[in-house]
């Protein structure tokens, strides 16, 4: 079968080794990028996902794609000695460059190497699940959701920031940055022009707020609800297991 890798088409199996090999080539700049990227937006927007966990301590998270750990050293300061964080990615280079940024910050979070399709961990296990930034890079993002639903305890809660569908009148102005001015810098500051073009495509050929949202009600979520930050660059989706 094919599935999209940004606006190629290429056979499923084939699909997470390239989105592996963007990930290692751009990790080591990875936060760099996204403060270029952003204009520094991608800490807002992830503050606003961290505001909206409401945790308290004692809870049980897992950030998932989480990459170089920015999401999860947050949820661990609001979950205390008490609680705990499990990062996990499907990526080497991006989790080895999390956990060291943990450990340098005196953070031993257990760190997993695992694919969000297949998640190795119990049901009802987490009372929060987040995956920021990662969804579009799934290739089958229906089994990753409820793998999602799975593991979260019921009436946990989910969180999905990921780039999303900008409002219409600002799209011409957004195209020509990404196809332009993206992969100019992935050129300039990663040395990786072609990795920048395909995060462009992917963020094009991601559904849109509302297709995500019936996505993730049909994995099994209530009460499912999104935000969209500036102007829908972004948007936050959440949703609770039943």
């Amino acid at each position: 079968m094919k599935t999209d890798f940004g606006f190629k088409e290429v056979e499923e199996s084939e699909k997470v080794g390239k989105v592996a090999e963007v990930f290692h080539s751009v990790a080591s700049r990875y936060d760099l990028m996204n403060d270029l990227m952003s204009v520094g937006l991608h800490r807002a927007w992830k503050m606003f996902a961290i505001l909206s966990a409401n945790l308290r301590p004692g809870m049980r998270v897992l950030d998932i794609a989480g990459g170089t750990g920015d999401m999860a050293r947050a949820f661990a300061k609001k979950v205390g000695v008490a609680g705990s964080v499990v990062l996990t990615d499907i990526n080497a280079s991006m989790l080895n460059i999390g956990r060291d940024r943990l450990l340098n910050q005196g953070l031993m979070l257990p760190c997993v190497q695992c694919d969000a399709e297949a998640l190795p961990f119990d049901n009802n296990s987490f009372d929060l699940v987040c995956v920021a930034f990662g969804l579009r890079n799934m290739t089958h993002k229906e089994a990753a959701l409820a793998q999602m639903n799975r593991v979260l305890k019921p009436g946990g809660k989910l969180l999905v920031l990921e780039f999303s569908q900008i409002a219409g009148a600002l799209k011409p102005f957004y195209d020509a940055y990404s196809f332009k001015v993206l992969p100019w810098l992935g050129k300039k500051v990663a040395n990786d022009s072609a990795s920048y073009q395909y995060l462009a495509e992917s963020i094009r050929m991601h559904p849109d707020q509302e297709t995500l949202k019936q996505m993730i009600q049909e994995a099994g979520f209530s009460r499912v609800s999104y935000h969209n930050l500036t102007a829908g660059v972004a948007a936050l989706h959440i949703g609770y297991k039943l």
